[in-house]
């Protein structure tokens, strides 16, 4: 008889650490390996943002912080949340973790019920599914399409929606395809979900400030404030700051929710590290020159990943309007067979064979709820990117 619970046993490890690992092994064989797997700004957390964590660690504080997060940095993520939603909240109703995937975790834990429905649009950040089945739900997946740019329509929706249904997880742009959606589409979402009172939405807007498109990014809640009292809001530093490392993710929602999801973290992990805490209050507070300087980064190496896999034989891509993934469709490569004879017949054989062949590591779109395609990070270097793609193409130039 195993130790380890049932509920442990429906989730897996998750694919880029299993990656990670091949691409570990193969370099320690003397194998150049380009990893484009990598879901992290390659770019140093601002030394604004250090000197803030250093005073904090100088004036001592250096003590258990507050459960739910402390009260000054609660404060900046209410006004930060206003000034993007036009949704004001209390700081009573916001909630700081260990990063973004903890309020996630802790908004399921705390709400759902055997057997209750999760709506997962797919392709869908990969942990999204493990953790409705180890909490008790039932992950629904929305199969979307690249033919309309990976988006969540009205039809899908109403569709998917149950008496089960408790949550609509909607992360915008996406990871992995970094699709946005204009205030139309919201709005037509928007039309849907009121219709079914009792469907909540959790959105996932971590990568919100990272967008290509040179108009502010449109949030669900500021196209419908009326589901306001049915959202819970999930943010966090990692991502548009380039502090991964310092785990600090936010929620905001209604009272209910977020003080349910306090005791559990209150008996889980406490609160999140208070020097994080520090240096995420300087993150919202402080200059914001840094999160434009980094999108723009990330939009001239997205240019440049898309213009060379456009030439890429057997690819299809949708260009992404915002976070740091192309998404190409590789569909158009399954069938066919490499020089040693081998035949590539799903995407994850094309990831195996692109890193052997190419020394090129991406990730399989199975692993996104999304067969026939992968995903490739370009947060990494231009010289990185423009190698590891030319390195796929001559990779794929190669099957027959």
């Amino acid at each position: 008889m195993s130790i380890v619970a049932e509920r442990i046993r429906r989730i897996k490890l998750s694919p880029s650490v299993a990656t990670r690992a091949v691409v570990s092994e193969l370099r320690a064989q003397g194998r150049r390996i380009i990893d484009l797997t990598i879901g992290e700004p390659d770019f140093a957390t601002p030394a604004h943002i250090c000197a803030a964590a250093k005073v904090a660690i100088d004036k001592g504080q250096t003590k258990y912080p507050p459960a739910q997060g402390v009260a000054a940095l609660r404060q900046a993520i209410a006004a930060r949340l206003h000034s993007e939603t036009g949704i004001s909240y209390p700081v009573s109703q916001v909630i700081v973790s260990t990063g973004g995937k903890q309020v996630l975790y802790n908004g399921l834990a705390a709400s759902l019920n055997e057997g209750d429905e999760v709506i997962v649009p797919a392709p869908y950040w990969v942990s999204y599914p493990d953790m409705v089945l180890v909490n008790g739900g039932v992950p629904v997946i929305v199969q979307t399409t690249i033919a309309n740019h990976y988006k969540l329509t009205p039809e899908l929706l109403e569709t998917a929606i149950t008496p089960r249904t408790k949550w609509l997880v909607f992360n915008v742009p996406s990871n992995p395809t970094g699709t946005l959606y204009s205030v139309a589409e919201l709005r037509a979402l928007a039309d849907v979900l009121v219709r079914h009172p009792h469907v909540w939405v959790m959105t996932d807007d971590m990568y919100a400030r990272l967008n290509f498109t040179g108009q502010p990014t449109p949030y669900l809640l500021q196209v419908a404030p009326e589901l306001s009292e049915r959202t819970l809001l999930v943010n966090g530093v990692s991502k548009a700051y380039a502090m991964t490392g310092w785990r600090i993710g936010y929620g905001a929602g209604p009272a209910e929710l977020i003080a349910a999801m306090s005791v559990l973290q209150s008996q889980s992990t406490s609160g999140a590290s208070s020097i994080s805490q520090a240096a995420a209050l300087e993150a919202l507070t402080g200059p914001q020159e840094c999160v434009e300087e980094f999108a723009q980064v990330f939009k001239q190496r997205c240019d440049k990943a898309c213009e060379l896999l456009a030439q890429v034989p057997g690819l299809t891509l949708t260009k992404p309007d915002g976070a740091f993934y192309a998404f190409p469709d590789c569909s158009g490569l399954l069938g066919s067979t490499t020089p040693a004879g081998d035949r590539i017949e799903n995407d994850e054989d094309l990831v195996l064979y692109l890193l052997k062949e190419a020394g090129v590591a991406v990730i399989g779109g199975t692993a996104y709820g999304a067969p026939g395609t992968f995903r490739l990070s370009f947060a990494a270097s231009l010289d990185d990117i423009e190698q590891g793609c030319e390195g796929i193409r001559a990779a794929c130039e190669k099957l027959h």
